[in-house]
């Protein structure tokens, strides 16, 4: 009965139901905080799927309880991550050419030469440490590339723009 494909549909995170969900919640709240909910709620329809298959002896009900719950811990990590990357105050003035997020403030990019750790904005794409110039920049949002130069935007998107006067590292 339950091994139908309309379960599916339910909103249980890794599920189709539980990835729409996740895309609903995105227009309300941030990428990190739309999955973390979808992973949370994805947690009580793994407890349900499990109990339904021990009160039915469905195996195929179980797997599919395990398979839910392997995703939802992973995704839950990486929502975590998300959400602790959002919180950054991020680099008024800078927006991504592709997902027109605003970069953070810091020192988060780090050089392939010398492997330490600056800030690409700061220092005009250049590590200040050993002087390699980078011609192009990542996004640590969308890990896009693109120049510097495409980074300058007049219209940043009001997402995860906190504030250009932060004491941090690179200013």
């Amino acid at each position: 009965m339950w091994g139908c494909s309309c379960s599916n549909i339910l909103p249980v995170y890794p599920l189709d139901g539980g990835q729409i969900l996740r895309s609903v919640l995105w227009f309300f709240m941030s990428r990190g905080r739309s999955l973390m909910t979808a992973t949370v709620i994805g947690f009580f329809g793994v407890a349900g799927f499990a109990g339904l298959a021990l009160w039915s002896r469905d195996w195929w009900l179980g797997l599919i309880a395990v398979y839910a719950r392997s995703n939802c811990w992973n995704s839950f990590k990486v929502a975590q991550a998300m959400v602790k990357q959002e919180k950054i105050p991020r680099r008024v003035g800078f927006a991504c050419p592709s997902c027109r997020m605003a970069p953070p403030l810091g020192a988060f990019w780090k050089c392939a030469s010398c492997a330490q750790q600056f800030d690409t904005f700061a220092s005009g794409a250049a590590c200040p440490h050993c002087g390699t110039q980078y011609p192009t920049t990542v996004c640590l949002d969308c890990r896009e590339q693109a120049p510097l130069s495409a980074w300058v935007a007049g219209d940043v998107a009001k997402r995860g723009v906190v504030s250009s006067s932060f004491g941090g590292a690179g200013n």
